[in-house]
């Protein structure tokens, strides 16, 4: 056993002695039956739609309840408005999204030759944004870039996640892969810790998953908004009393390709809710 897994033995010990760590039903739904999860489990990987409660999953099913759709819908008016020096939208030159994203979701973050490193979607779009728009970029965790993100993600809704690591890639899926497994912060964890040691176990009212990415930006009742992936890494570096990262840093962005590469074969989720 390494040091890091003794450390945390010794940390989950001391929660479940403190009734904040307890082991929690896999498969299973809230009243204990088993549950066939269908495309939301592929082998052993899992998404965190599996470890949601039933009126979590209800209100991510349905359109109407699903409050990630009002981001969504900003960003299909987005998709269609002219902006910058260029007076041109994302449709002047992308047409119809459901048909030029579809699909396009599932692979990213890719290697961008123009920058000799990664690309996520939200980088992409304010890529196009300052380059064919000559536009300014949008803020992260803005309204406007996460619903523009989550409207290009919805095209590829149900279809499997399917990132390249090899390649130009595969240097830096191995840093990300290298962030995942180093401990980090007062806490002394790393990923790896709470999302394979622990995954299905509860932490205080809270059931750790595998973390899987398929499902961002995400609505999370917690936030009463929806974020980016990104947030969710800044909120778990937090937790374990670590200094985050900025957003679209390459730390996450590496980190993001690994995590997303975790999940290779679940659908695409995109806007999920999640507690």
């Amino acid at each position: 056993m390494t040091t890091a897994n003794k450390a945390f033995g010794l940390l989950s010990a001391g929660l479940l002695g403190l009734g904040l760590l307890a082991t929690g039903p896999a498969n299973a739904a809230d009243d204990g039956t088993r549950i066939d999860w269908g495309p939301y489990k592929v082998d052993e990987k899992r998404s965190g739609y599996t470890y949601a409660g039933a009126q979590t999953r209800a209100m991510q099913d349905d359109e109407f309840q699903n409050p990630a759709f009002l981001w969504l819908e900003r960003g299909m008016d987005l998709w269609e408005t002219a902006d910058g020096a260029a007076n041109t939208s994302c449709a002047d030159c992308h047409g119809d999204a459901e048909e030029s994203m579809a699909g396009v979701a599932t692979r990213y973050p890719i290697y961008f030759d123009d920058w000799g490193k990664l690309m996520n979607i939200e980088q992409r779009i304010n890529w196009c944004r300052e380059t064919q728009m000559q536009a300014e970029p949008l803020k992260w965790e803005s309204d406007a870039l996460l619903g523009l993100t989550a409207f290009v993600k919805n095209q590829s809704k149900g279809m499997p996640i399917d990132v390249a690591v090899d390649g130009p890639a595969a240097p830096f899926f191995e840093q990300g892969k290298a962030f995942y497994e180093t401990r980090r912060g007062q806490l002394d964890l790393a990923c790896t810790h709470c999302h394979v040691d622990n995954e299905g176990n509860l932490i205080r009212a809270e059931t750790l998953s595998q973390g899987q990415a398929n499902g961002f930006p995400t609505y999370r009742l917690k936030w009463q908004s929806v974020g980016s992936l990104h947030r969710r890494f800044r909120g778990c570096n937090r937790n374990i009393r670590a200094q985050p990262y900025p957003y679209g840093s390459d730390e996450y962005t590496n980190l993001e390709l690994y995590v997303t590469w975790r999940g290779n074969g679940l659908p695409v989720e995109s806007p999920s809710v999640r507690k």
